[in-house]
C-alpha cells in the first residue's frame, strides 16, 4: 500500500486514521517522499522489499510482480525548495527561474502567458541523470513485458492540472515515457482539486485530490486494484473513484 501522510495527523477523523493505521500493519506500507519530508513519525519507517534505487537520487522502481512496475519520480530533483540554499540544485534552479520568471516573487505566474506559467518556484523538474535513469527503466521493463505505472508529485501532462502545478520539464519527460509502449498511467497530487486526461499516446494522467482541502470531517484517500488492463481507484469523501481502462 503506497500512502501520502499528508492527512494523518489531522484532529477531525483521527480515531478512523488510527483504525485505518492499525489495519493496515498487515500490509506492506510505503510512504512516498514528496508528501513525507515534511512530517515527523514517531515511528520508523519499515524497509521497503525490491526497491531500486540510485545514489544520490531520490526516484524510485518498485517491482510489484512479474506484470507491474511502479516508477517513482523525484520532481524536486531540480528545486529552489528542499535543498540547502547553497547546493547545486537550489542555484541551478534558481537560475532557471530567473530566466523563465519576471517577477520578483518567483511564486507569481503575472505576466507569464500559457504554460509558461508552470515556471513557480513551488514546483520543480526531473534532473538528467533521472531522466536516464528513467529511460532505462523503461527499456528494462519493455524488455520483460511489463507495464508501468508512473507516480510524481507533480503532473506530467497539462490536460490533468491547471499550467501553475506542471512539473518545469514536463515535456521532457512525456519524451521519454513516449519512446515506449509500456507505460499505461501516470499518478500524480500536487494540484489539489485533482483531473485527468489521456495524452496523445493513449497515457491516462491521474491527478489525485488533496487531503489539504478537506471539509472538517471529511477526507481524501483511495486505493488502486491493478488488472491486466485496467486501474481501479477507490476514492474515500472528497477522492472521486475511477476506472481507468488501459488504451495502448
Amino acid at each position: 500500500m503506497f500512502c501520502s501522510p499528508a492527512n494523518l495527523a489531522r484532529e477531525e477523523g483521527f480515531a478512523s486514521k488510527r483504525k485505518l493505521l492499525y489495519v493496515s500493519r498487515a500490509l506492506p506500507v510505503y510512504f512516498l517522499n514528496d508528501s513525507i519530508k515534511f512530517m515527523a513519525f514517531a515511528y520508523p519507517l519499515q524497509c521497503i522489499p525490491n526497491i531500486q534505487k540510485k545514489e544520490n537520487l531520490s526516484e524510485c522502481l518498485y517491482t510489484m510482480s512479474e506484470e507491474y512496475r511502479i516508477v517513482v519520480l523525484d520532481g524536486y530533483d531540480i528545486s529552489a525548495i528542499g535543498w540547502p540554499k547553497d547546493h547545486e540544485k537550489t542555484l541551478k534552479a534558481l537560475n532557471f527561474l530567473q530566466e523563465r520568471n519576471p517577477n520578483s516573487d518567483k511564486n507569481s505566474p503575472n505576466g507569464l502567458v500559457g504554460l509558461q506559467r508552470r515556471f513557480l518556484m513551488f514546483n520543480g523538474a526531473v534532473g538528467k541523470e533521472q531522466l536516464e535513469w528513467l529511460d532505462h527503466v523503461l527499456q528494462d521493463a519493455t524488455n520483460s513485458n511489463q507495464k508501468v505505472v508512473v507516480c510524481c508529485h507533480l503532473p506530467l501532462d497539462p490536460g490533468a492540472a491547471t499550467k501553475e502545478a506542471l512539473l518545469w520539464n514536463y515535456d521532457e519527460v512525456m519524451y521519454v515515457i513516449h519512446r515506449y509502449n509500456c507505460v499505461k498511467a501516470c499518478l500524480a497530487g500536487h494540484d489539489h482539486k485533482g483531473g485527468h486526461s489521456v495524452d496523445s499516446h493513449g497515457i491516462h494522467h491521474r491527478v489525485l485530490e488533496a487531503a489539504l482541502e478537506c471539509p472538517p470531517g471529511t477526507d481524501a484517500f483511495g486505493w488502486v486494484n491493478l488488472f491486466d488492463d485496467r486501474l481501479q481507484l477507490s476514492g474515500a469523501d472528497r477522492m472521486e473513484s475511477q476506472e481507468i481502462v488501459f488504451s495502448c
